[in-house]
């Protein structure tokens, strides 16, 4: 349905994630990828969706000049909200464990920002779901990061490996957004920009 709508436009998805790729893939996008070294630093005054939002949008300002008139760039950022900060991708094993150890026994946000860039427009959309964890031991800690390595990951985990199969037991919200992408929010946003 969406490949139909989307004939006359090539969708280029700004990311090396196989997750958002995957998820484009099961959407029936067609796509092809192209990537852009970019700083992700953000302002330290902005908070939650704020940061989110900046980086997807300076994602895409990296394309702003290569973009043709049928082009839709898709560019996407996700972090961890935990006690008012931001929890993004882990320095080391021993920073991962500590990030994980934080998020135990208690409720975090998990934020995605979307950016649809055009030519002639950006529209940015952010969505936010609420996960929780069960009280972790050090043992289930420390074996999930020495096993899975998870240092390319916001917050240092993957909702869709061990540590979230054994330890979250709620979770408010979209669980595509958690593994990487809001994804509902991709058909709706596409669909509309397609609309004549």
């Amino acid at each position: 349905m969406l490949q139909e709508k989307l004939k006359n436009h090539q969708i280029i998805l700004a990311s090396g994630s196989p997750r958002r790729q995957q998820f484009l893939k099961d959407l029936e996008i067609d796509f092809e990828i192209q990537l852009q070294p970019v700083d992700e630093v953000y302002p330290d005054h902005l908070k939650a969706e704020e940061i989110t939002n900046y980086l997807s949008e300076l994602k895409a300002a990296a394309f702003k000049q290569r973009l043709q008139h049928n082009d839709i760039l898709i560019t996407s950022d996700t972090i961890v909200w935990h006690n008012h900060h931001a929890l993004g991708k882990p320095q080391s094993a021993e920073h991962a464990k500590l990030m994980i150890a934080s998020l135990s026994n208690d409720w975090h946000d998990v934020i995605s920002s979307v950016s649809f860039t055009t030519k002639n427009k950006q529209i940015t959309k952010h969505f936010t779901t609420k996960v929780h964890f069960k009280e972790l031991t050090i043992e289930e800690i420390d074996y999930y990061v020495t096993n899975y390595n998870p240092i390319d990951k916001a917050g240092a985990y993957g909702i869709q490996e061990w540590i979230g199969l054994i330890g979250i037991d709620k979770i408010k919200g979209s669980y595509f957004n958690v593994v990487g992408l809001p994804t509902h929010i991709v058909y709706e946003t596409l669909i509309a920009l397609t609309k004549p």
